[in-house]
């Protein structure tokens, strides 16, 4: 333990959302300093990362190049539902999200808290690891995702009261009771954000015959996409893609309303989620979530109206965390504070 806390005063501490859709750092001490796609291009056919202008091809420089690759060109998303589905992509993105935050070799690397979803197998854990490991990382700590988002959205979970969080992510959706610093009941679910995107793909194909990429499917989903009815229900927006007919460009215009309709099957995975979720609570817990609540994280708790439809479904009141985006780095980072205290209740690289 004295050495552990020894090598701590010279390494880096630093906490990582290693998410689906982005990976954010945060750094002990300084907060949050890093946020970029969790997006690599390599050469096709290898995992060999591409260099562009002397840097890696990775994050916001690899996001632009998705759906606009030329044929020896690949654009990697190396997390799928939360969790590490290449694992050398992955090795390479970690070491240059962590060079670029130390910004220099060191003699010792950091110690790192990665957060996880809560349903990830012994397996996934292990990858998880193995590329922090090789990554640079001197010793790796694995903290849940709902507990981290509950500390980042300043929920009182070490006290004897039931908090609930819904983090809504681009792989999976964390729905977690908390209390007494632990979870009393939790559930993740691989439904969330990308669902929401390929559903409006889906949607275009089916309703227009026109195929549309990952990044527009997003845009669409952020500008008009929403849960429940909102004020401005004629909101239209121009979508371009390709004609699955013709194969020729064409543009469409679609209406808030019927991306609302397309929403409908992933949202509702979300809200039977949370149902479940509570439905298997401590009588108590429940009886403290009347008057606690839900509080929302993630990217997908962004969408218009998602509140009011959980709020609908459950009868509890439902509000989104502050910055809903950022809540799991900056759970770390408050983590990483306390970590000398905290660190033996995680599974850590050690164990294993």
């Amino acid at each position: 333990m004295w050495l552990d806390s020894l090598i701590g005063m010279f390494s880096v501490d630093m906490g990582i959302d290693l998410g689906t859709c982005n990976t954010l750092v945060a750094v002990r001490g300084q907060g949050i300093v890093l946020n970029e796609p969790s997006v690599v291009a390599v050469a096709k056919g290898t995992n060999r990362v591409l260099m562009r202008s002397g840097q890696p091809a990775v994050g916001w420089v690899a996001k632009e190049m998705l759906g606009k690759t030329p044929g020896s060109i690949t654009a990697v998303r190396p997390l799928k539902d939360g969790v590490i589905s290449d694992f050398e992509i992955t090795e390479a993105m970690l070491n240059y999200f962590i060079t670029k935050v130390t910004g220099r070799v060191r003699m010792i690397g950091p110690r790192v808290v990665i957060s996880i979803p809560s349903g990830i197998t012994a397996v996934e854990k292990r990858a998880v690891f193995d590329s922090a490991e090789r990554a640079g990382a001197w010793r790796t700590y694995l903290l849940e995702e709902p507990v981290a988002a509950a500390i980042g959205a300043g929920l009182p979970f070490a006290e004897p009261t039931a908090s609930m969080i819904v983090d809504i992510g681009g792989g999976t959706t964390e729905v977690a009771i908390m209390s007494l610093a632990d979870i009393a009941t939790c559930e993740s679910v691989r439904v969330a954000g990308d669902d929401m995107d390929e559903a409006i793909m889906a949607h275009m194909k089916r309703t227009y015959n026109l195929m549309v990429g990952e990044q527009t499917a997003e845009r669409i989903k952020i500008q008009i996409g929403s849960a429940a009815p909102t004020e401005e229900e004629d909101t239209t927006i121009e979508v371009r893609g390709r004609d699955m007919i013709s194969g020729l460009p064409r543009k469409a215009t679609i209406t808030s309303e019927e991306i609302r309709e397309a929403l409908q099957e992933p949202i509702s995975a979300i809200i039977e989620t949370v149902t479940r979720t509570l439905e298997r609570a401590e009588p108590e817990l429940a009886a403290d979530l009347v008057e606690n609540g839900i509080t929302l994280a993630g990217g997908g708790a962004l969408l218009r109206g998602m509140p009011e439809q959980l709020q609908k479904a459950t009868g509890l009141h439902c509000a989104l965390a502050e910055d809903p985006l950022t809540c799991v780095a900056r759970g770390t980072s408050i983590f990483l504070e306390n970590i000398e205290e905290w660190k033996n209740t995680l599974e850590n690289s050690m164990d294993i």
